[in-house]
């Protein structure tokens, strides 16, 4: 507890004065003479002890109206938590800013940003003097400069305290910084601001801590599995002030454009590029139409396809579009919503895909070779796909005394199907072509019957393990039985796809010791069916059952009665092996895009031409395999362009967007939010009367006046009422 007028309270000294008003003014019995004199005395005995209780009784009516007047005019106030002090003494104050693109959304015609910086710039001119002042943001720490020069990327005429995160008592530049707040595209949740503001306020030597964070309430902001680490940071800054700001709407409207899902970010000039997303509605029923625009070589956009939709709010609908002729080369685009809505940022996708010849894969298979290759020649190359030039793939058949004699750079990839023992030249070819980043697939069936041959270290340098035995399921129950589809090789499965693997069982397989390799797919009894090795620069797939085996005592059936996920397989692993399935062109903002460098596309330095058209010089180190843009040079939302001096030739790019959790706009319960900072309080206001009450109650605590002087009122009321009584009589 503490007092706004402490010598007030002296004035209950004068609790004196009401005992001697009753001294003086206290009544003598008077002499009578009677007879009955024990009748006389028994009625004066009643009569003392009655004026005795209302002596009393109006006795401390008086003291403690005078007491309790005394106390009131002291305006004390009851302090719950946190530090005891005067309105007017400093803080250490740490303002929070939700910089994140939801904060655009415009209302009343300002955005929820330039709402929370009008209630900051009111805010600084309501705190004492000498107060330290901090003001961040939710956007990431900061990291590498735009430009290779540290000269440029600094902010002339501000000196070190003006960077975000730092303590002062400059007025006027925490309101600069407030003025120069924007949203980023990678924001950080609130729960990790508000410790670093916490970690601020605890560096300062002021007594009395407040941390006021500006925010729209939004669910996303505030995540549940952060909790215990806020919870930790109030605990090391006991008493510290948390003031939460809601600068949000109660009832937003908006129609967004969730995540793209492109059907290959690398495809070959046969395929169709298929893009998918979801439009969802938040607000009163409306109608939207969602267009599908390409770049020209101009940067001008044309126009390809558009779907209407209404929904209803909180429906979402899922969007399909499918491009095809697509020539060669690098392709950029936007999925985009026409019309306009409160919050603009979701209304735009962004994507870039990579046109390329279909790639020539080379097949090596036993003679007949058009009888042991056609199941995975037919696999990658359907021969409906082939006649309608739409293959993604160009299989060439060869036997394995050809593979010895064929050169393999023009290839892309190549497959072994059911090899025999090979000469150790074979494997050491097979080894540098995989080194320099090529892809090398290896079925290995009923021809492996020299076990030792394929355990020479020219080809152990290839496979993932020690031929030991040819095993036999014995039963029909044996089958691949992948524990998830998280691998590339996977990727043509839909996530959590359920595949009748069951229906296509295994009878046969090569078991393995020393295994160096990673186990892609398993069998159902746990031993290795598909593995992968990384082979120099280039990867290496074993199987240790072989897809060439005809109708006639198989190994499996895999290839048999409409074996459509082995069809899935192979693309996958095909794809995986030529290295299309893993080259990223589209990122959410926040990462670190990389392009992989080819020979023809190597360079030592390159220019990045962002969205803003601002060109930057990126530079390669050696081995120059890849270029990497860090994510502080993407930081803008839209198309990337990367070109080389003066080279036409080279012209790559790649995308980013926001990640959909940025965007949304649900609010948090209040009884989620408590629980958020259980069992620490905070206080949430909404306009500046809100604030400055909480402020008021956050530094002198609750005052008693108003409740006190109410009591007093009552008790000088009940000491008219007993005193007009008692002398009446």
């Amino acid at each position: 507890m503490t007092f706004v007028n402490p010598l007030f309270l002296a004035g209950t000294a004068l609790v004196a004065l009401p005992i001697v008003l009753h001294l003086i003014m206290r009544q003598r019995p008077k002499l009578l003479e009677f007879p009955a004199l024990r009748f006389i005395r028994k009625r004066h005995d009643v009569n003392r002890r009655r004026l005795l209780l209302r002596h009393i009784l109006l006795l401390l009516l008086r003291a403690g109206a005078i007491a309790l007047l005394a106390f009131a005019l002291a305006l004390p106030s009851i302090h719950f938590s946190g530090v005891l002090g005067s309105q007017e003494a400093p803080v250490a104050a740490v303002l929070v800013f939700d910089a994140s693109p939801r904060m655009e959304y415009r209302h009343d015609n300002k955005t929820r940003l330039q709402a929370a910086q009008e209630m900051g710039q009111w805010l600084l001119a309501q705190l004492p003097a000498k107060s330290e002042l901090a003001v961040i943001d939710t956007r990431a720490l900061p990291g590498e400069p735009y430009s290779e020069d540290p000269s440029e990327a600094e902010t002339p005429g501000l000196d070190a305290a003006a960077a975000p995160g730092v303590l002062h008592d400059d007025r006027g530049l925490a309101k600069q910084q407030i003025e120069r707040l924007t949203s980023v595209a990678d924001s950080l949740p609130l729960t990790g601001a508000l410790k670093r503001a916490l970690q601020l306020a605890a560096g300062s030597d002021l007594t009395r801590k407040e941390i006021y964070v500006f925010t729209d309430l939004s669910q996303v902001a505030w995540p549940t599995d952060s909790a215990s680490a806020l919870r930790s940071s109030l605990a090391d800054v006991s008493g510290a002030g948390i003031y939460l700001i809601d600068v949000g709407v109660a009832e937003p409207s908006n129609f967004a454009l969730g995540e793209l899902h492109l059907s290959r970010e690398v495809l070959s000039n046969r395929s169709t590029l298929g893009i998918e997303t979801v439009l969802s509605r938040t607000g009163p029923p409306d109608e939207r139409t969602v267009e599908l625009y390409l770049f020209d070589e101009k940067g001008e956009k044309q126009k390809r396809d558009e779907v209407s939709h209404t929904r209803e709010s909180g429906e979402s609908q899922h969007i399909a579009f499918r491009i095809g002729s697509l020539g060669l080369g690098t392709h950029q685009g936007v999925v985009q919503i026409v019309g306009q809505d409160a919050l603009s940022c979701d209304d735009d996708r962004y994507f870039t895909v990579e046109v390329r010849p279909a790639w020539r894969i080379l097949v090596a298979a036993p003679e007949p070779t058009d009888r042991h290759a056609v199941y995975l020649t037919q696999a990658l190359s359907p021969e409906d796909f082939r006649k309608r030039g739409q293959a993604r793939f160009e299989c060439e058949v060869v036997t394995f005394e050809q593979l010895a004699r064929q050169p393999l750079e023009d290839y892309a990839a190549v497959c072994l199907l059911d090899p025999p023992p090979l000469e150790a030249r074979v494997w050491q070819k097979l080894e540098e072509y995989a080194s320099q980043g090529n892809g090398v697939a290896i079925f290995l069936g009923r021809n492996a019957v020299s076990v030792q041959s394929f355990n020479t270290p020219h080809a152990q340098a290839l496979l993932p393990g020690r031929l030991v035995r040819k095993a036999l399921a014995g039963d029909w129950d044996l089958s691949l039985e992948p524990r998830n589809y998280q691998h590339l090789v996977l990727s043509e499965f839909p996530p959590e796809a359920d595949v009748p693997w069951q229906l296509f069982p295994v009878l046969s397989y090569w078991q393995l010791e020393d295994v160096t390799a990673g186990v892609v797919i398993p069998y159902s009894n746990g031993h290795p069916a598909l593995l992968e090795r990384q082979v120099g620069k280039g990867r290496v797939l074993t199987m240790t059952t072989p897809v060439s085996d005809g109708p006639s005592k198989p190994w499996n059936y895999l290839t048999f009665s409409d074996p459509w996920p082995f069809g899935m397989l192979a693309d996958g692993m095909a794809s995986y092996l030529v290295g299309s399935s893993h080259q990223r062109l589209n990122y959410q903002a926040g990462q670190t895009a990389v392009l992989q460098l080819d020979d023809r596309t190597r360079r030592s330095k390159y220019w990045l031409i962002r969205p803003d058209e601002l060109e930057l010089k990126v530079t390669v180190e050696p081995p120059w395999r890849e270029l990497i843009v860090h994510p502080r040079n993407a930081d803008q939302v839209g198309n990337y362009r990367v070109r080389t001096d003066g080279v036409s030739e080279v012209d790559r790019g790649f995308s980013v967007n926001l990640e959909p959790d940025q965007t949304r706009l649900g609010r948090i319960p209040e009884e989620e939010l408590a629980g958020l900072f259980e069992p620490y309080t905070y206080r949430l206001a909404r306009t500046r009367q809100e604030i400055e009450g909480a402020q008021q109650r956050g530094r002198v605590g609750r005052e008693l006046f108003p409740m006190l002087i109410f009591v007093v009122a009552l008790l000088l009321a009940a000491e008219h009422v007993v005193a007009n009584r008692f002398y009446r009589e």
